[in-house]
């Protein structure tokens, strides 16, 4: 079992920056992948990020690609997703999840195990 809590998430301006974090529970955190997700409002909720077990690989999806970092500790059992040049489009709550059953970059949500409660990022225009 893996328990995962996000915090970072806020009220920022179109342009500004923000860092979610996601500390995660237990003593095998390096065994599994780490994603982010979002979800807006109406839609489903959405690939973001990943980051493979080692990470030594990553993969985003194409609107942040250029303006969102996920990097992970292991040494502290966190993953973070640096989110720079913030778009009012990217107002939703964010998910962090970790996959334990797929190697590499899993991009889709059943192929995650565990999730958290969300953080609310609202960008304003």
């Amino acid at each position: 079992q893996v328990q995962l809590v996000e915090s970072g998430g806020g009220l920022v301006q179109a342009g500004d920056s923000l860092r979610l974090s996601c500390a995660a529970s237990g003593r095998t955190f390096s065994s599994y992948a780490m994603g982010w997700f979002r979800q807006a409002p109406g839609k489903d909720r959405e690939f973001v990020a990943v980051i493979s077990r080692s990470g030594g690989s990553t993969n985003y999806v194409d609107p942040v690609k250029g303006r969102f970092t996920i990097s992970r500790d292991n040494g502290k059992n966190t993953v973070y997703l640096q989110m720079n040049s913030l778009k009012s489009e990217d107002t939703a709550v964010y998910y962090c999840a970790a996959s334990g059953r797929w190697a590499g970059v899993p991009d889709t949500t059943a192929k995650y195990d565990y999730w958290g409660q969300g953080t609310q990022v609202t960008v304003s225009s």
